[in-house]
């Protein structure tokens, strides 16, 4: 049995993550900003498949909202085994020279600050030094990070190399707390994230010139997600894993 919390775990990738903690029997808090209702359908997929779950909304961007978060789950299940930093916002198709400051700080605030934010508040309840039990942090990041989505938007791609950064660094300086800290970069991947940045078709049409032909589901991230935080990785920290049909 683990206890694990995940960031935007109402949909996409952290719900697909969520129900296969379930799966296994973990009880696993469920991170939401606003869509309530996916939320609670999320935690009935959880129970559904033989986990527990809580729901706890919260701005990842807001520091009160993180620690809130965090005293959550834990009073819900107890010390935290596993986190998974997968909360990230992508906005519309433009150029770097068109894009407006508003855009380029919310970008940065909710996928560096928050997520960075998220990352130091798991460690403060994971570390063996600070009463905790050691554990294991996913963090989301995208092949974004290392193609650049240039004319799309290369502010989402900065923002997945800090998250690339943040994982080296910080399995480096946590692993005597015995914390694992690694990373997923996902591909192109059928969620709801390309239709809120205005390109519902991208996933089919970019994932059909893959390697592998096609876009990947949000269940064949899951999997590697729930392997990383899973004792069968017990020696994986430090890495980072592209789930992107070979892109």
């Amino acid at each position: 049995m683990k206890n694990i919390l995940i960031t935007g775990g109402s949909r996409g990738i952290g719900r697909a993550a969520a129900i296969q903690a379930g799966r296994r029997g973990w009880s696993v808090g469920i991170n939401y900003a606003g869509n309530e209702a996916a939320a609670h359908d999320t935690a009935k997929a959880v129970q559904a498949a033989s986990g527990k779950a809580v729901v706890i909304k919260g701005d990842i961007a807001r520091e009160a909202d993180v620690i809130a978060m965090f005293d959550a789950v834990e009073k819900a299940f107890g010390k935290l085994d596993g986190f998974v930093n997968n909360a990230g916002i992508a906005a519309p198709n433009a150029a770097l020279a068109d894009m407006p400051l508003e855009r380029l700080k919310r970008i940065f605030d909710v996928n560096v600050l928050g997520a960075t934010l998220c990352a130091r508040e798991a460690v403060r309840r994971m570390a063996k030094s600070r009463g905790g039990k050691g554990g294991s942090i996913v963090n989301i990041s995208s092949v974004a990070a290392r193609l650049g989505a240039p004319n799309t938007f290369v502010d989402y791609a900065a923002s997945k190399g800090a998250i690339d950064s943040l994982t080296i660094g910080l399995s480096k300086e946590v692993g005597p707390e015995g914390i694992r800290v690694n990373a997923i970069r996902p591909g192109v991947i059928e969620t709801e994230i390309h239709a809120s940045a205005g390109m519902p078709d991208r996933a089919r049409q970019i994932g059909a010139g893959a390697p592998l032909g096609r876009a990947g589901t949000a269940e064949e991230v899951a999997e590697a997600i729930v392997w990383l935080l899973d004792d069968a990785s017990s020696y994986v920290s430090g890495a980072i894993l592209d789930v992107s049909g070979g892109r």
